[in-house]
């Protein structure tokens, strides 16, 4: 993570393969929030909406969610996901950080079941709640450098 994020409201992405997942940092990077994910409509578009949405919202970068092996390896989804940060880069002018999402997925889903919500629920919140982990992580990292 790159000095050039501190004090900027950054976008957490957690790149599913029907939904990506968000969540945006208040501007100094303290304190990250989910927010509603978007439904995935193919690469070219997504990357329109989220570039425009980081417009709207003053994001100065983005965390995109590196879904790697368990081993640490890069799998088919990493490479998809790889991908699709080139994509959003080009897309919004942004600098587009990947960062490993191992087992946000499963944190998020042991903290909604904690939590009460019902498994029917669970599947939109749990994507924006795997961003926002992998997004407080990152800033985490960053101000602990």
């Amino acid at each position: 993570m790159e000095d050039s994020i501190a004090g900027k409201r950054v976008l957490g992405l957690d790149y599913g393969s029907r939904r990506i997942g968000m969540a945006v940092s208040d501007p100094l990077g303290l304190t990250v929030q989910p927010l509603p994910p978007i439904p995935r409509e193919g690469d070219r578009k997504d990357s329109v909406t989220l570039a425009r949405l980081s417009a709207e919202m003053g994001v100065t970068s983005i965390v995109l969610g590196l879904p790697l092996l368990l081993n640490g390896d890069e799998g088919p989804a990493a490479v998809r996901a790889r991908a699709f940060g080139e994509r959003l880069q080009e897309e919004s002018s942004l600098k587009v950080t990947m960062w490993d999402e191992r087992l946000t997925s499963v944190q998020s889903e042991r903290h909604l079941i904690a939590s009460g919500v019902r498994r029917v629920d669970r599947k939109g919140i749990r994507d924006s709640l795997s961003a926002m982990f992998l997004l407080q992580a990152a800033l985490d990292s960053r101000r602990r450098k």
